[in-house]
């Protein structure tokens, strides 16, 4: 299908009076939304009649499904939604674990380490903010293969069966 003299006007007319290129398509007939795409680029036309649709923003209407939405309390959940906590409003104790404390263990200066004194046989905790002067790693003695003390070890490694009881909710 050639574009003739006649059809290119058709065709800016209807351009001109807000057609889309479906519409002008449908009605020269023969031609696709495509072929009057590149016909109008080639042609440089760019001033388009305005719409009917109005500049300002439509204004959303409240359902009742909405403002029923809204009383009740929502937990948001990003990522897997498999993994989200179960919620019962009506539950009123805390499902959560309670924190464990474990004592802080007291390295005399003899035995802490700094990143130039640590070897295979010394415990790798760090100790304290990097930034200050008086940062330093555990040191205590390690067992070999195991980058940390006894101590240290117990807080870093739980047993696999306990951290499934933990996180498990108790079922009522």
């Amino acid at each position: 299908m050639a574009w003739t003299d006649d059809r290119v006007e058709l065709l800016k007319k209807l351009w001109a009076e807000g057609l889309s290129a479906s519409q002008i398509a449908g009605q020269l007939g023969g031609v696709t939304r495509n072929a009057v795409i590149g016909k109008v680029h080639r042609l440089g036309l760019s001033g388009r009649a305005t719409t009917s649709r109005t500049k300002a923003p439509r204004t959303r209407r409240r359902t009742a499904h909405a403002t029923n939405r809204a009383a009740r309390p929502q937990l948001r959940s990003h990522g897997n939604t498999a993994l989200k906590p179960a919620y019962d409003p009506d539950a009123e104790e805390d499902l959560r674990p309670a924190p464990v404390l474990v004592a802080e263990l007291v390295i005399p200066l003899d035995e802490r380490a700094s990143i130039l004194t640590l070897n295979d046989a010394k415990c790798r905790w760090p100790i304290g903010d990097p930034g200050d002067e008086d940062f330093h790693f555990c040191g205590r003695h390690s067992d070999s293969g195991v980058p940390y003390c006894e101590h240290h070890s117990s807080l870093a490694y739980q047993p696999a069966q306990s951290r499934r009881r933990s996180a498990r909710a108790p079922s009522r």
